[in-house]
Parts: structure tokens; sequence; C-alpha cells
């Protein structure tokens, strides 16, 4: 095999993704489960952003940044489950050096966006529920715009970073990743080059795409429950605690997941529970959120039934 030929290749041509089981018979089950899960993930989605798009009432700062989230997740399980669905439609492990590149970019911009819009999202609860007075000021459409963007440029840069340091490493003959998608720790992991320089930007970037935006919500959210705490009728604190009920459902689901990613690579070799706590973090996180803020929010429910409501009445 091309791939097993030289002990010295500085350049591969391709890798193998050994997926989440070997076993034969279970290949069309994990088909089924993943395409129908990418299936409820994109219509999902959409159908959010198709909703806030389409009602006015919802042309609002929060509901500004949900669509964008909506996207990110979009995107964020697309660069990993129509890969791996191809690769067992075709009986194939194979991943190109270009593919395998390319997917960690892209999984790593949308998870760190991801990061960014939930930090942002958790700021416009804060001073929604804080200073309600001043919301429209400080909220103000072109502050959403220069937070969006700033989301995007610092995801792009970080991404890029790795990208381009992954791109130095050479790699040997062991070039068998034991995972569904090319994820940038195994990657590095197989270089037979000095990759002590990735090591340490995963440690600093983890810091800054993951810490820095939970520590970011973490105090939002202090700030917020000592605000509702601090409203003495019942109903204006049910009021308070359900705007951003969803959000902090969607927070622990995210950071939930995306720490038990971290914290069982770490702790076990084992790459089953690694694996397992990966496909919630990159596929089951995506999927809920949509459910999540539908089932949770009134304003969403009420746009989606707007959005079917033309069908029905054609009927």
């Amino acid at each position: 095999i091309s791939y097993m030929e030289s002990g010295n290749q500085t350049h591969v041509s391709e890798f193998i993704l050994l997926g989440l089981s070997e076993e034969a018979e279970l290949q069309p089950l994990l088909f089924g489960l993943f395409l129908s899960m990418y299936l409820v993930t994109f219509t999902g989605n959409l159908l959010i952003i198709l909703a806030i798009i389409t009602d006015s009432h919802l042309h609002l700062p929060m509901y500004f940044f949900l669509s964008n989230l909506s996207f990110a997740d979009i995107c964020f399980i697309s660069s990993t489950v129509p890969k791996m669905l191809l690769n067992i439609q075709m009986q194939s492990k194979v991943i190109t050096y270009e593919g395998c590149i390319t997917q960690m970019y892209f999984f790593m911009l949308f998870g760190g966006l991801d990061n960014f819009l939930l930090t942002v999202m958790a700021y416009d609860r804060f001073v929604a529920i804080c200073h309600p007075l001043n919301y429209t000021v400080i909220i103000n459409p072109k502050f959403c715009g220069l937070l969006l963007l700033t989301s995007w440029l610092l995801t792009v840069l970080y991404s890029l970073l790795h990208g381009l340091m992954v791109l130095r490493l050479s790699f040997c003959t062991e070039l068998e990743i034991p995972h569904f998608f090319c994820e940038l720790n195994q990657v590095v992991q197989l270089a037979c080059s000095d990759a002590y320089p990735n090591d340490l930007a995963m440690y600093f970037t983890t810091g800054f795409v993951g810490v820095i935006p939970l520590t970011g919500i973490l105090f939002s959210y202090s700030k917020i429950v000592s605000s509702i705490l601090r409203i003495s009728s019942a109903g204006g604190k049910y009021k308070a605690f359900t705007t951003c009920g969803s959000h902090l459902s969607v927070v622990s689901l995210f950071y939930g997941t995306g720490l038990g990613v971290y914290l069982s690579s770490a702790a076990t070799q084992t790459s089953m529970a690694r694996t397992i706590a990966s496909v919630m973090y990159a596929v089951a996180t995506p999927m809920l959120n949509p459910f999540i803020y539908s089932l949770r929010n009134k304003d969403i429910k009420q746009a989606l039934k707007k959005l079917f409501r033309p069908k029905s009445s054609l009927q």
C-alpha cells in the first residue's frame, strides 16, 4: 500500500480515518444514525435562521446572534459528518492530506465561533437583565456587527495558526487516526518531526478560545443571578430567568461535552471514550441547540408557526 512504503516519508498523500467502529455489520447502523442526526441538525438550524429572518419581531440583537449560532452549527457539523458518511458508503477509510487539513481548519473555525457567539450572547443577556434601561444604547446594531466581526476574526486567526503549524510537520508511516474526523490533537500526535511548538500553541490557544470565553460567560451569569435574586416579585424573577434559560442550557451542553472531550482524552488512553465524547460535542450539540431554543422560547415557536402557516392556509 502506497502510504506504508517509505519509512522516512516527509510528505503524505493521505491519512486513514479508523472511524467509530471496525465492525462491518455496524456500518449501516452508523450510516443511518449519523445521516438522520445530520439532516435533523441541518433542518432544525435552517428553520431557526429562516424564522428569524422572516419575522420582524425577531429582528433583535439576541436573535441576530442566535441566527449566526445556527449558521455556525450547520457549518460545524458539515465539516465532519458528510465525509464520514461518504467513507462508510464507499467502504473506504481514506482522507487526503489536503482534505484532512481543510477538515481540521473548518472544524476549529466553527467550533471556535460557537464559543465566541455563546459568550457574546451571555453578554447580551447580562446587559438586558442588569442594565435594561441602557440596553438599546449599549447593544446597538453597530456594536452587534462589531462583536460578530471580532468573533469571526479571532477564530479565523486561531484556525489559521494551527492549520499552518500542522503544514510544517512531517509524517512517517503511522498514518492511522483513531477517530471519525481529522482532529488537531490526533493529527499532531502522528507527526515524526518535532511537534513541541504545536503542543505549546494548543495549550495557549485552548486557553484563549475555551477558558477566556467560558470565564466571560460565568462572569455574565454571576451578575445575572445576583440581579435576578434582587427582584422582589416571583413573576419578575421567572420572566428574567426565562429570557436566559435557553442560552444557559445550550452553554451547559456545549461546554459540558467540550470539557468531556478534553478530560476523557487527558484521563484515559482508550480511544472509544474519547470518540464518544467527541460525538456528543461535534454532532449531538449542534443537533440539540434548535430544539432547546424552539421549545423554550415562545417567540421562536410563534415565528416557526408563521413560517408554516402560509402552506396550511392554502390547503
